[in-house]
């Protein structure tokens, strides 16, 4: 996780992979394309610099790259922004050293409140590095796992979604729900190259998943900053929620997540009685 060359390695040659050569106009050549994708050379040119040069890059043996290059990798390899981000950070120069993370974070009493207001009709979570669940509110309480009653090591939510065995029957859209976990949690490993956590939580999942590694090695990126999630509670029947990120600019690494339902629909209804205890729960 803290070695910037297979991480280069490994999200540069997936990227030449996805790309279709014919649809960026590049021929066959004369020697039959033995793998998918682009070759280093095609690469090299869409992106005006030398073989030799995009070589040692993908190789992880430039000892810094521009702005100017990355950008033209991004562009030559269609890169979305978020790739392109993955792209930038995982070609600095300065790699972070690990440190020991120390004891779990801790939310300022200030956000607790915040939870709170929202208790009656918003769905909320304080989420830090790697994944890790350090708060809710009590409706996160009710249309999810029973957190509570989760080992503090194990309240992750990459952790849950690999791993819990009522994952599944949670997210009705499981494969969905998967695969933008491990983009989300590949874009902060980029971010973050090295956080504790963050490597502990990719570590263990591709020890104990075979969901989660084969996700991983693909090399997916994305920033998870908001979406609709379907969610099937056990009682109240499936919930439709759209989810925002909030980075808390005074807290480093912690992220409020907030879910709505649509005014006057079916899950606004649910969420309201799950408040009121009116559903009944676990």
């Amino acid at each position: 996780m803290g070695d910037a060359e297979p991480e280069i390695k490994a999200f540069l040659r997936a990227r030449r992979a996805a790309l279709d050569p014919a649809e960026l106009g590049l021929p066959d050549g004369l020697v039959r394309r033995r793998v998918r994708g682009l070759r280093r050379e095609e690469v090299a040119q869409l992106a005006g610099i030398s073989v030799d040069y995009y070589t040692r890059i993908e190789q992880g043996r430039a000892p810094a790259v521009s702005d100017s290059v990355v950008v033209a990798l991004a562009r030559a390899l269609r890169l979305t922004p978020s790739e392109h981000t993955y792209l930038r950070n995982i070609t600095l120069p300065r790699r972070e050293r690990p440190v020991d993370p120390g004891p779990r974070p801790r939310v300022r009493p200030e956000v607790r409140l915040l939870l709170e207001a929202m208790d009656e009709t918003v769905p909320a979570f304080v989420f830090g590095p790697g994944g890790d669940v350090l708060a809710w509110n009590l409706l996160g309480g009710r249309v999810c796992f029973d957190l509570a009653a989760i080992p503090e090591r194990e309240r992750n939510s990459a952790l849950l979604v690999f791993l819990h065995p009522d994952a599944k029957a949670l997210h009705p859209e499981w494969d969905k729900v998967a695969d933008e976990t491990v983009a989300g949690l590949r874009a902060e490993a980029g971010r973050h190259p090295g956080n504790v956590r963050v490597c502990q939580v990719v570590r263990e999942l591709l020890e104990r998943s075979e969901d989660f590694r084969r996700r991983w090695e693909a090399q997916a990126v994305r920033e998870r900053t908001g979406g609709t999630k379907r969610i099937r509670h056990p009682v109240a029947g499936e919930l439709v929620l759209t989810y925002e990120a909030f980075v808390l600019p005074s807290d480093p690494g912690q992220v409020l997540c907030t879910y709505t339902a649509e005014k006057g629909s079916p899950t606004a209804a649910a969420l309201r009685a799950l408040a009121r205890g009116t559903v009944p729960v676990g």
